[in-house]
C-alpha cells in the first residue's frame, strides 16, 4: 500500500473502504455475544438478567473507555494502536471459545470491549482522514462496516454457533487475524499523514455544516444528540439480544427461523445506514435525523400486537428508518464540536455501546420479573424520546 497525500476536499476511497471492512470484521466479533445467548441460556441455564450482564460487560467497557481513547488521540494520535485493539479482541474470542462457566464469558467479554473502546475512535478518525470532501459517505461506508458486523449475529447464531457450539465461533478468528494484518498496513498509511501534516504544517481540519454556536448552544444540541442515541441504542438492544425470545415465546417460531428476522432487521438497517450518509450530504444532516425519528415511533408501537406477516414487514421498515441516522449522528455531533473529532466519536459511539449495556440488563431484568411480552410493550415506546430532535439545530446543505 503506497502512501497516498490526502489535500484539501480529495477523497481517499480505498481507505474508506479498508477502513469499514476492519470496522466489519470488529464489529463481527462483538456480534458473537448476542449470537451465543440462545445456546447460554438453553445449555448453561442463564436466566434473562445474566444474559443481559454478559452484554453490559461487553458494552460499558466499550462505552467508558472510547471517550478517554478518543481525547487522548485527540491530543497525540496513535496509529498502531489500531491491530492492538484487534489482538485484544482476538483474545476475547478465544477465552469465550473455551469459556468453562459463565464468570469466564464475562472476564472474556471484557477484552472484546476493551479492542472495541481503542479500535473506534482511531478507526473513526481514518475515517475522516480519508473523507476529503465526501464525510457523509466515507462515515456511511465506515458504519454500514460495523453495522454489517453486528447483523451478522443472528446468521452466527443459526448456522455456527446452534449447529457447532462455541466451537462454531472459530471461524471468526480467521477473519480476525485478517483483521490484524490490514490495520497494520493501515496504521502505515495513517502515519504518513500524519508525517506528512508535520512536514507541510497544514493539519487537515474539519468545516462544520452547523451555522456559528455558543457553548451552551452546542451542549444543548449534544444533550439533545446523545437523548436521540440512547432510546436509539436502547430499543436496537432489545431488537438484537432478546427480541429472538418474544419471537419463540409469541409466536412459536423456531431459533431458526426467529433469528433470520432479526437478520432482516438488521440487514436492512445496513442498507439504510449507508444511504443515510450520502442523502446527508444532500439534505442535510438533520433532515435525515427527523426521517429517522418520526418515520418510526408508530410503527415501533404497534409492533408487540401485529400478526406474523406483518411484523415481518414492519421489522424490515423499522430497521430501515430508525437506522438511517446512526452514522449522521456521529458526524452531526463531530461537527458540533469539530477540533473533537476523536472524542466525539468515541462519546457518540460509546455511548451507544453503554446505552446498550445498561438496556441489556434493564430489558433482562424486566423479562424475568414481569415476563416477555409486557417487557417488549413498555420498550415499544422509547422511540418516544427521539422526537427531540425537532429541536436540533439546523445545517447547511454540503456543497
Amino acid at each position: 500500500m503506497t502512501a497516498t497525500s490526502i489535500k484539501h476536499n480529495t477523497p481517499v476511497y480505498s481507505m474508506m473502504i479498508l477502513i469499514g471492512v476492519c470496522h466489519l470484521i470488529n464489529d463481527t466479533m462483538q456480534s458473537v455475544i448476542p449470537a451465543t445467548f440462545p445456546l447460554l441460556e438453553k445449555e448453561m441455564g442463564l436466566n434473562y438478567t445474566q444474559l443481559g450482564m454478559i452484554s453490559f460487560a461487553l458494552n460499558m467497557f466499550a462505552c467508558i473507555l472510547q471517550p478517554v481513547v478518543g481525547a487522548v488521540t485527540d491530543r497525540k494520535p496513535m496509529p498502531y494502536v489500531l491491530p492492538l485493539a484487534m489482538v485484544s479482541s482476538f483474545t476475547g474470542i478465544a477465552m469465550l471459545i473455551l469459556a468453562p462457566s459463565y464468570m469466564w464469558i464475562v472476564i472474556s467479554v471484557i477484552f472484546l470491549g476493551i479492542g472495541s473502546a481503542i479500535f473506534h475512535p482511531e478507526a473513526s478518525r481514518v475515517s475522516f482522514m480519508s473523507a476529503g470532501n465526501k464525510r457523509g459517505l466515507a462515515q456511511s461506508i465506515y458504519q454500514v462496516g460495523g453495522n454489517s458486523g453486528q447483523a451478522l449475529a443472528p446468521l452466527l447464531s443459526a448456522y455456527l454457533i446452534l449447529p457447532f457450539g462455541m466451537n462454531g465461533a472459530s471461524v471468526v478468528l480467521v477473519f480476525t487475524a485478517v483483521g490484524i494484518f490490514l490495520l497494520t498496513r493501515i496504521a502505515k498509511w495513517y502515519r504518513e499523514q500524519l508525517e506528512e501534516e508535520k512536514l507541510t504544517k497544514v493539519k487537515k481540519v474539519l468545516v462544520s455544516s452547523l451555522p456559528p454556536l455558543t457553548k451552551k448552544q452546542v451542549g444543548i444540541a449534544l444533550s439533545l444528540l446523545l437523548i436521540i442515541i440512547f432510546a436509539r441504542s436502547f430499543y436496537v438492544t432489545n431488537m438484537t439480544n432478546f427480541y429472538i425470545f418474544y419471537l419463540i415465546e409469541e409466536y412459536q417460531l423456531a431459533t431458526k427461523s426467529g433469528q433470520i428476522l432479526i437478520f432482516l432487521f438488521m440487514g436492512i438497517g445496513v442498507i439504510s445506514t449507508f444511504f443515510g450518509g450520502s442523502l446527508s450530504d444532500r439534505i442535510g444532516r438533520k433532515n435525515v435525523i427527523l426521517l429517522s425519528v418520526v418515520g418510526p415511533i408508530p410503527l415501533c408501537l404497534i409492533l408487540p400486537y401485529m400478526p406474523i406477516w406483518a411484523v415481518i414487514i414492519l421489522l424490515i421498515i423499522i430497521g430501515g428508518l430508525i437506522m438511517i441516522s446512526f452514522s449522521v449522528t456521529v458526524v452531526y455531533a463531530q461537527e458540533l464540536v469539530p477540533s473533537k473529532i476523536g472524542t466525539m466519536a468515541g462519546l457518540t459511539v460509546g455511548l451507544a455501546f453503554g446505552m446498550g449495556a445498561i438496556g441489556a440488563v434493564v430489558i433482562g431484568a424486566l423479562m424475568d420479573q414481569i415476563g416477555i411480552k409486557n417487557t417488549m410493550i413498555i420498550v415499544s415506546f422509547l422511540p418516544l424520546l427521539m422526537l427531540v430532535a425537532l429541536a436540533l439545530p439546523k445545517d447547511k446543505v454540503a456543497a
